[in-house]
């Protein structure tokens, strides 16, 4: 079994971010004055999608190998913050994936729309917690073996470096929900409810996002 060195990843380079919140200075907080613009938010994260369970994607009673484990990849993201705590917006993310030989280049893409709810407390270091919900395909080089649905939930943390850049990480479950297919093994997968079934990840993210006030109307 191979180690989960993915995550042992993310939590070195997560360190220095939390590392900050605990650490900065008291003079940070009139630095970090509550701002009353709206801003367009967006940037790039690099992210690990973590198998929790794969569940109907790969039964225990199965003969061959799961063919959805974890990987890493990239999200690009775009949303609208507001001058409360509400961030809304979008996310493209893919991610290349452990398929044990089954695919080639297997490669899982997500289209989700995000919100964060921030806890702000006129610091630097913000906490927030998150919900998304959209579209998934999951298959070789950039094809699709099987599609569905995405939800996730979590939280995480937002750091701003300056008025206009911010680094961060968060935590988050997805459950995916795909459609059953055939694999090259000739393995049923995903097919348990009405043709579909599920997969649970933990999906991690190391944040850089640029934000830009827009203008008032």
């Amino acid at each position: 079994m191979r180690s989960p060195t993915v995550p042992r990843c993310f939590v070195m380079l997560g360190m220095p971010i939390l590392a900050l919140s605990v650490t900065e200075p008291a003079a940070a907080e009139s630095g970090r004055a509550r701002s009353s613009l709206d801003y367009f938010q967006y940037g790039v994260a690099l992210a690990a999608e973590v198998s929790a369970h794969g569940g109907d994607v790969c039964p225990s009673d199965s003969p061959t190998p799961c063919i959805l484990g974890s990987g890493g990849g990239l999200a690009l993201r775009a949303a609208f913050r507001s001058s409360g705590p509400w961030l809304a917006g979008g996310a493209y993310e893919f991610s290349r994936h452990d398929s044990s030989n089954l695919l080639r280049l297997a490669i899982l893409q997500q289209l989700r729309g995000e919100v964060r709810y921030y806890l702000d407390r006129g610091t630097r270091t913000t906490p927030y917690g998150a919900l998304g919900a959209g579209l998934t395909a999951y298959g070789p080089e950039w094809g699709m073996d099987t599609g569905g649905l995405v939800v996730a939930a979590g939280g995480g943390l937002e750091f701003q470096i300056s008025q206009s850049t911010v680094v961060g990480c968060a935590a988050m479950y997805r459950a995916l929900l795909l459609r059953g297919f055939t694999d090259s093994a000739g393995q049923n997968r995903s097919d348990r409810y009405l043709g579909f079934g599920l997969a649970h990840f933990v999906g991690l993210e190391l944040v850089f996002e640029v934000r830009e006030p827009l203008p008032r109307w």
